[in-house]
């Protein structure tokens, strides 16, 4: 009997952005990392230990990217995220004393400080700091499916005609993976879903047996898929393709989204913003930069009920639960004996940071599903089926990002970047040629040069300009790293080098600590 598989895929969308400088204050820079730590990362583990004790069959892919495990691996991160929860638990404890007389915030009050208290238990003595040791247990327990990225969230349409670029990606990619989850795994997940002609025989070249493109890619391809979006195909060079179900976003976080319900807690009502400046002095301190307190007590309108919500939280799984099974089975009418297939992509982020309930959300629509007779949740990876006899087609380029072919990445407010980033990676493309064989200090000035590409190709930038989100810090850190670069590629010009520069430069980021520069040279 034919099967319908839902595939839930949590995508990370977590960039470089952090901030390990001891000599000075770190909470912004790292705000948006340790806020997802607490209320997305930590549940998510906490939520799998929950499943692995009662023995749900839970089945859910989850990309981890290269700068998050990178992140939550360093140990000057870990201590900064205990300190970040101290200053917040303290807050909490005079939140306390001045909401007594006031039960309803007061009731609030409690829950998001015994969640802090929690949170830092949960992250010194059950995950003994190591976040990504955590989700490798539970990967190797067959729970989740770890899918490889791109070194860094490069839109790779972007750079369709740099063969070398895109492999340099990739392989640095699928390298970092190994060195924090000790295998490759089968798929790769396209930074923004951004798929363009030819990425596929680049992914095959690497072993790469399957990704997940956007549905108007397999829709509008060459060639009409007889399938549609809820069965696998394959292309020219045989690698499958799933494509995502389009709706899911708008389901979640759409303009009548889940999100929306004015009974959720709003995310954006923080107390470190609705507060008066002088009950935050002792919070702040001496920095007037307004920060989240991680102490939320208000829906849009009104004060929060945690109670009204989880039951909400309950009805909106039920919702999409039906809502995709009715999908389904309409495919499965036009599949005959084929098992319909439905992948929906979700921003990891999304479900505990931007939506409070997303996370309990999460583990009712898995508990509806295993407990299902009609359908069950599933990994890509067990989805595919005679592979060699699936349909092939040539996907359309589209992405997940604005419209579907992420204009918002390429706009007037952050079109200067492509010239200088486009440049660079020319040049460094160049360097491993005229440098083919470099040891000593010259091997780690190219291996920094190739380590500030990688960074500084990353869509975050511009992403994060486009949205207003920090868009200061977007611009100075693309910035820096091109400057870096140039800085290098002057000094092997010249032969010359201030070797405390090059130290003081190679400990400011520790992503890709490993990393030969030969990764973009031009394959033979």
């Amino acid at each position: 009997m034919s099967k319908k598989n839902l595939l839930l895929v949590l995508a990370t969308k977590q960039g470089y952005i952090h901030n390990s400088n001891p000599d000075t204050d770190f909470s912004f820079g790292n705000e948006q990392l340790f806020t997802s730590i607490s209320n997305t990362y930590i549940p998510l583990l906490n939520l799998l230990t929950k499943f692995a004790e009662e023995g749900i069959q839970v089945k859910i892919g989850l990309v981890l990217n290269p700068s998050l495990c990178t992140l939550l691996s360093e140990a000057c991160i870990q201590d900064q995220y205990i300190a970040w929860l101290d200053k917040r638990i303290a807050f909490g404890d005079t939140e306390l004393e001045r909401n007594k007389d006031n039960p309803d915030i007061l009731q609030n009050v409690q829950s998001c400080l015994k969640k802090l208290q929690k949170d830092k238990i949960d992250f010194i003595k059950t995950y003994n700091n190591n976040l990504v040791r955590a989700f490798r247990r539970f990967a190797d327990k067959g729970l989740i499916e770890l899918i490889p990225t791109a070194a860094t969230n490069i839109y790779m349409p972007h750079y369709a005609d740099m063969t070398e670029v895109m492999n340099a990606q990739v392989e640095t990619g699928l390298f970092a993976h190994k060195t924090f989850f000790g295998e490759t795994g089968d798929g790769f997940y396209l930074p923004f879903i951004g798929w363009a002609k030819g990425i596929d025989k680049i992914l095959h070249s690497y072993g790469v047996n399957y990704t997940i493109i956007d549905a108007r890619s397999l829709l509008f391809a060459e060639k009409q898929c007889e399938t549609g979006i809820f069965y696998p195909a394959r292309t020219k060079s045989s690698m499958v393709v799933f494509a995502r179900d389009n709706d899911t976003p708008k389901d979640i976080y759409g303009e009548n989204g889940f999100m929306t319900n004015p009974v959720y807690r709003c995310e954006q009502r923080d107390a470190g913003y609705e507060l008066p400046a002088e009950l935050l002095k002792t919070f702040l301190g001496e920095d007037p930069k307004r920060l989240q307190t991680e102490f939320k007590y208000w829906t849009t309108n009104s004060v929060y009920n945690e109670e009204a919500a989880t039951e909400q939280a309950k009805r909106d799984a039920e919702q999409f639960y039906n809502t995709k099974l009715n999908k389904l089975r309409q495919a499965q009418e036009h599949l005959a004996d084929k098992d319909a297939s439905l992948a929906c992509v979700i921003p990891l982020e999304t479900l505990g940071t931007d939506w409070h309930e997303g996370i309990l959300w999460l583990e009712n629509l898995v508990r509806l599903t295993a407990k299902s007779e009609d359908m069950q949740l599933a990994l890509c990876k067990n989805c595919i089926k005679d592979q060699f006899l699936l349909q092939k087609i040539e996907p359309y380029p589209c992405s997940s990002e604005g419209s579907g072919y992420a204009e918002n990445l390429l706009d007037n407010t952050n079109n200067w970047m492509t010239r200088y980033v486009r440049k660079a990676s020319e040049r460094m493309v160049d360097l491993t040629e005229r440098f083919p064989f470099e040891t000593g200090i010259k091997a780690r000035l190219l291996n920094l040069a190739a380590r500030q590409i990688l960074i500084a190709e990353s869509s975050d930038w511009a992403k994060m300009i486009h949205d207003g989100n920090l868009p200061e810090y977007a611009m100075d850190a693309f910035k820096e790293r091109i400057l870096n670069f140039t800085a290098i590629f002057d000094s092997l010009a010249s032969n010359t080098v201030s070797t405390e520069w090059l130290c003081n430069l190679e400990k400011q980021d520790s992503l890709f600590p490993w990393i030969n520069y030969k990764v973009f040279s031009r394959k033979k």
